[in-house]
């Protein structure tokens, strides 16, 4: 028996992208293929939506992840690196601010630090040779709505419109060295736990992607920029990061972001990386109250997954 398609009713957040759906709409105690695929194409339109009040805990939110694709894991940090993990799967990524001893970080912190890169418009692991696809971001406690801690997401589909005939053509075959030490650095400029060999970008390896790219679930041509971008290939340091400033600038124009709020736990986001770019916005939380928010990541599988890295390469940022 072949179960009915899942129609599912998305509230616009923003005239070019992003959506909300109301709790009960989503069956998340009965969520199947059906219900999956139904989401996967909110997102080639939307971008980014947001599942109010799930009910959802750790274990049924890596069950119904691992539906959308392979998921990513924390396993290589946790063995090369001796990171604990103070959650229960390996396939949940530690994104809040609270220490593998339960305590809330603290600003200036190392965790902090390295952290910083958050904050600054992204896309997951595009430092890593398999870039992520989808991120399922799920709220277990969250800091009072006046202190902040919303989303911010990019229409980088929309961005790319935009351009200037002349600026899309210069910049339709450029390949970006992306690199996670880059963003920290540039998060938190001449801080001195960042200025030692092993966080020089220079030493460590590039995750290889193309700039322009045609996301393929929806067709449309999109910016695949982050902060992670180091330098174009073939160009200068300098002259690359010029260019690639510019292009973040127009992205992070406001008619092509909306913040996405949390209200309670049990909030789910999901976002394509492929097709918008995000951030954590920082609040007077910090150092407060716990913004505890736990995300599963989906490997891509498009064409363009592995980018002009080695495909099946194992190698992780940071790790030797």
């Amino acid at each position: 028996m072949v179960n009915a398609p899942v129609k599912i009713t998305y509230t616009p957040l923003h005239p070019t992208f992003g959506a909300e759906v109301d709790a009960g709409t989503v069956d998340f105690d009965n969520f199947n293929d059906e219900t999956m695929l139904a989401i996967k194409e909110g997102l080639a339109k939307y971008g980014a939506i947001m599942f109010r009040s799930t009910g959802l805990d750790d274990a049924r939110h890596v069950a119904l992840s691992s539906l959308f694709g392979p998921l990513d894991d924390v396993k290589p940090y946790i063995t090369g690196l001796g990171q604990i993990n103070r959650l229960p799967f390996d396939e949940l990524f530690d994104v809040s601010n609270v220490d593998p001893d339960g305590k809330i970080t603290q600003p200036g912190s190392k965790r902090d630090i390295l952290a910083r890169c958050n904050t600054e418009f992204h896309v997951d692991s595009a430092f890593n040779p398999r870039r992520a696809g989808i991120s399922l971001l799920l709220a277990h406690e969250l800091p009072p709505a006046e202190c902040g801690g919303d989303t911010e997401f990019s229409d980088t589909r929309t961005a790319y419109d935009d351009l200037e005939p002349e600026t899309k053509e210069k910049i339709k075959d450029w390949v970006i060295n992306n690199s996670q030490f880059h963003c920290r650095r540039t998060a938190t400029p001449g801080h001195p736990i960042l200025q030692v060999p092993e966080y020089d970008p220079l030493n460590n390896r590039f995750g290889l992607h193309k700039l322009v790219q045609v996301h393929e679930p929806s067709g449309r041509t999109n910016l695949y920029i982050a902060a992670h971008a180091h330098s174009v290939v073939g160009m200068s340091i300098v002259d690359g990061q010029r260019e690639i400033k510019a292009l973040q600038k127009h992205c992070a124009d406001p008619k092509y972001t909306f913040r996405m709020k949390w209200k309670n736990p049990g909030d789910l986001l999901i976002w394509d990386n492929t097709n918008v770019a995000h951030r954590a916005v920082p609040g007077t939380y910090e150092g407060k109250f716990r913004r505890d928010l736990r995300r599963t990541t989906v490997h891509d599988t498009s064409s363009q997954a592995w980018g002009l890295n080695e495909v099946g390469a194992t190698w992780r940022s940071g790790l030797p």
